[in-house]
């Protein structure tokens, strides 16, 4: 007798065991089913700028469809590199050093199958984006987790020396911060530094949010530090600048050899990110400065704007100083654990969160609190205003 299609005796990697599926996304299923107002993803509910969009459909209709170079077209390409160039003032070479992927998440799953071998290490920051985890058990690796202490976040670098040993092949690194948004200080960018150039691990930053910096914060890139380029992989892409995170374009700067690893793993994974949007990401990374530091100050309402509306329901907040979040202390609620005050909120008030614990490699460091995205037009922050006032201490 044949076994039926999805006979649970078959067998499932163990891979497969060893993390959950997204908590973000099942958050943003849980909005949709309750009708609450969607705080929980990190995605803009407000249109990308025109000029970009009228570039991809430009594309289109110039039929600019078909595949485009597996490493990413070579236009784009010339303008990833000149930006980087422009704001870290390292010089890379297009033909050899970038490599465009399906959007920032492939970017860190092809960079750390192409450095990290099963049975190394790598270490993480946490609380982390909850990608980074199952990436490093994906590539056979096992992470090493740093804690970032609330308030300020901060980290003790005797801690993060000790995480380090012979098997550590990679630290990830995200600044600004999701979830905190802490934007990491030179002198922390120097410490984390000092450490890496002792052993043989490369750092793999996260610089989705590079330009969402505030109260006179800098971001600053890992690979701008003295001789830290040639250890440094760095990712970013339009997802988050241009309030595109439906079109999964991303890509990776790394050094030659470093590069050509990655473009295999690339290549093998996803073949290649969408032609006609990479085209349009030609005219993205071209909009003028003046576009980044408007980009900023809206986003910097929107933040002063969502504090004032979180502490005035009662929530402990922790300031973000960049990304576009706001991490939440929730213990004056009473309630027993974050996701059953996550619960609460999307069925009895209408506001979806992140649980906190989703973000640490043990639950109960998060337990009591809760993710804010604030990526939203004012009238959807005026709503979620509305449904937080009811909420109950």
């Amino acid at each position: 007798m044949a076994t039926p299609i999805g006979d649970e005796r078959l067998p499932i990697s163990r891979k497969s065991h060893q993390f959950t599926e997204s908590v973000i996304r099942e958050m943003t299923r849980l909005a949709m089913e309750y009708g609450a107002v969607n705080l929980a993803q990190g995605f803009p509910d407000f249109p990308a700028p025109t000029e970009v969009k009228e570039a991809a459909v430009a594309a289109i209709r110039g039929d600019i469809n078909q595949y485009a170079i597996t490493w990413g077209a070579r236009d784009f390409r010339s303008a990833i590199a000149d930006q980087f160039a422009e704001t870290t003032g390292v010089a890379v070479d297009p033909e050899q050093q970038v490599t465009v992927c399906c959007g920032a998440t492939e970017a860190m799953i092809s960079s750390l199958l192409a450095v990290v071998n099963p049975g190394e290490e790598v270490v993480i920051f946490e609380p982390f984006y909850e990608n980074y985890g199952p990436d490093a058990i994906i590539c056979g690796a096992a992470p090493r987790f740093v804690r970032l202490k609330p308030p300020d976040w901060t980290f003790d670098p005797a801690e993060l020396a000790a995480a380090f040993s012979e098997r550590t092949r990679a630290l990830i690194l995200n600044s600004p911060h999701n979830p905190t948004g802490k934007v990491f200080s030179r002198e922390e960018l120097e410490a984390i530094a000092e450490i890496v150039r002792g052993t043989n691990a490369y750092v793999v930053t996260d610089e989705i949010y590079q330009y969402l910096v505030y109260d006179g914060c800098r971001h600053i890139s890992m690979a701008a530090l003295p001789s830290m380029a040639e250890r440094t992989i760095t990712i970013n892409g339009l997802s988050k600048t241009y309030s595109v995170t439906g079109w999964r374009v991303g890509y990776v700067v790394a050094p030659p050899q470093t590069s050509r690893a990655i473009r295999k793993m690339h290549d093998f994974l996803t073949v290649g990110a969408a032609a006609p949007l990479q085209q349009a990401g030609v005219t993205a990374l071209g909009l003028p400065r003046g576009y980044y530091r408007k980009l900023a100050a809206d986003y910097l309402t929107r933040r002063d704007r969502m504090l004032a509306v979180l502490e005035g329901a009662g929530f402990g907040c922790y300031k973000p100083h960049g990304a576009y979040y706001i991490m939440t202390d929730i213990s004056s609620f009473g309630f027993a654990s974050d996701i059953e005050f996550a619960e609460y909120l999307i069925k009895s008030i209408g506001v979806a969160v992140v649980p906190g614990s989703s973000f640490y490699s043990d639950p109960a460091l998060g337990c009591q609190q809760v993710r804010f995205a604030f990526c939203k037009t004012q009238a959807t922050l005026d709503e979620a205003a509305k449904r937080l006032s009811k909420v109950k201490k």
